[in-house]
């Protein structure tokens, strides 16, 4: 029997950076990611975001790719999304998105970082914690 266990810090944004994920919008969306993962055998260890961005810490399993997991989780948010109306405008995420594996060294650091996004982003913006993600291995 094959055992894998491959932590990625995932992180997407809404289309041209809209900041949809406002009041209740957040909460109800991070929710329905932690539904969905769990329906889709997706092993998420916490979803947490931003006005316009999403992190997530999952565990990829054998038969799992990033793209596969990435595509999971932000196609199907997005159909719930808009299938509710939950924002004024239609919802959608970049194409695009940000991984990156975390060692089991760094899991927990990286899981604060992620339950912190709120107080973090009372200092830095998205962009650049962005700039951040891609140019360093420092967290928060």
């Amino acid at each position: 029997m094959s055992w894998v266990r491959v932590w990625i810090h995932l992180v997407f944004t809404t289309k041209n950076r809209t900041p949809f994920l406002v009041n209740e919008v957040r909460p109800a969306v991070l929710k329905h990611i932690e539904q969905n993962a769990k329906q889709k055998e997706i092993k998420l260890a916490i979803v947490n975001g931003h006005l316009e961005h999403i992190h997530c810490l999952i565990a990829l399993n054998r038969e799992m790719s990033i793209a596969k997991t990435a595509q999971l989780i932000k196609g199907e948010s997005s159909f719930w999304i808009n299938k509710h109306k939950l924002t004024p405008d239609k919802f959608m995420c970049q194409d695009d998105y940000w991984a990156q594996g975390v060692g089991e060294k760094e899991y927990k650091q990286v899981h604060d970082y992620i339950a912190g996004q709120e107080e973090h982003h009372r200092k830095t913006s998205y962009k650049e914690e962005y700039d951040m993600l891609l140019k360093t291995e420092q967290w928060g």
